[in-house]
């Protein structure tokens, strides 16, 4: 298997063996054990009533673990110009599976929401994976039009072209959360790779508008949105999830009531392993367990970036915005998914990157991780640049380009 990427050295495969961004990395590692500790205790309640196991769900997690550092190995020995010259047939796929979710019969609705494809032993959600896809094809279209994406409308306009279309499919399930993470990513894209300042206030505010429309149009969003603003007035109904997720934050005050002694995951917070993790989190770990995942977040993310900034220095420009996108996909998750969590956003089904129990999710996470690792050696090592030529002798030097 090794002889056929032999022509394609990567951080895996190369004379001076594994050569990773080691500091990125064991900060997606930690998250990921302790995405793993976190899981193990809040559904282990849940998990014995259900399927009489309390290590239920761990189990399928170390499964999806295991497949997502499958996906972060097989992405790390891929070039990123295959990503690129890939990109058109990604956003294509992108689109086929948001439409086969809403096929009755191939999309399985939980919860009144069609998210996901069913298989006999597992899901797949493919909103997850047409997020990534469309930041690799939107990272494309930079790069083959930054000139027309700096100076003229048209250029900026044209992403929305096929942003819109599947931000539509997306309310359609719906999945209101991903959409906003999609759209706040490319947005984030677009105002990096050149746009100017006031064609990029035009899109906030149009951008505003369309949430306060979209929060019109369905009574349940309102519903939601009146809610949160005041949990405690209906504490028994709309607002049962978020007053049960603010007593876990207040039970666990300064160092938390201790590991696997959470009560609200006892069937008082609902979703405890996906949706609100971070609360079963808050309540046995306390407030420093909470901040030093919060400070792991942004260790992490910001990090991403930097690895953008250093491709972009490197003059790998669809490397940059790449990186740049996905950082920006998790920081959106993680800034809806803890907002809710405390009750400063409304009641959203999102998960926490690497934290959340879900298969899709962590799957692509871990892809996404193989991603930014690739980035960051080619723009070490001047894979891809437009002033390096690469030769396979490059990497067979015993030297270390530390950053």
């Amino acid at each position: 298997m090794f002889g056929i990427l032999k022509p394609y050295p990567s951080p895996l495969i190369s004379g001076r063996g594994i050569d990773l961004d080691f500091a990125f990395l064991t900060g997606c590692l930690a998250l990921l054990g302790l995405g793993l500790v976190m899981i193990t205790s809040a559904s282990s309640e849940v998990a014995a009533v259900q399927s009489g196991n309390p290590l239920y769900h761990m189990f399928r997690h170390l499964v999806y673990v295991a497949l997502g550092l499958v996906a972060c190995g097989a992405t790390l020995l891929v070039p990123i110009a295959t990503w690129q010259r890939m990109g058109f047939m990604m956003l294509v796929g992108a689109f086929g599976l948001l439409v086969l979710v809403l096929v009755p019969g191939i999309g399985r609705e939980v919860n009144g929401s069609m998210r996901w494809i069913g298989f006999s032993f597992f899901n797949v959600q493919p909103s997850e994976i047409a997020k990534v896809f469309v930041v690799i094809y939107l990272a494309g279209y930079l790069v083959r039009r930054q000139q027309e994406v700096r100076e003229s409308w048209m250029g900026f306009f044209k992403p929305f072209i096929v942003l819109l279309p599947m931000a539509g499919l997306l309310l359609m399930e719906p999945d209101f959360g991903a959409t906003v993470v999609m759209m706040g990513a490319a947005a984030a894209m677009l105002f990096l790779g050149g746009v100017g300042l006031f064609r990029f206030s035009l899109m906030v505010v149009l951008a505003v508008l369309a949430v306060f429309v979209l929060v019109q149009a369905q009574p349940y969003r309102m519903a939601r949105l009146i809610t949160f603003t005041d949990p405690w007035a209906d504490q028994f109904g709309s607002g049962y999830q978020l007053t049960q997720a603010l007593i876990a934050f207040g039970r666990g005050e300064w160092l938390g009531v201790g590991l696997g002694n959470s009560v609200q995951k006892q069937f008082y917070l609902p979703e405890a392993h996906t949706d609100f993790v971070f609360s079963v989190l808050a309540e046995e770990l306390g407030v420093v367990g909470s901040l030093c995942t919060v400070a792991l977040f942004v260790f992490v993310t910001v990090r991403a970036l930097y690895i953008g900034l250093w491709a972009e220095k490197a003059k790998q420009f669809f490397a940059a915005y790449m990186a740049f996108g996905l950082a920006f996909l998790w920081i959106g998750q993680f800034l809806i998914n803890i907002g809710v969590n405390v009750g400063l956003l409304p009641t959203k089904g999102l998960t926490l990157p690497f934290l959340s129990y879900g298969g899709s999710s962590l799957v692509i996470c871990c892809a996404c991780v193989g991603l930014l690792l690739r980035i960051e050696w080619e723009s070490r090592t001047h894979l891809g640049s437009e002033e390096h030529e690469f030769k396979e002798s490059d990497f067979a030097e015993e030297t270390y380009h530390g950053r």
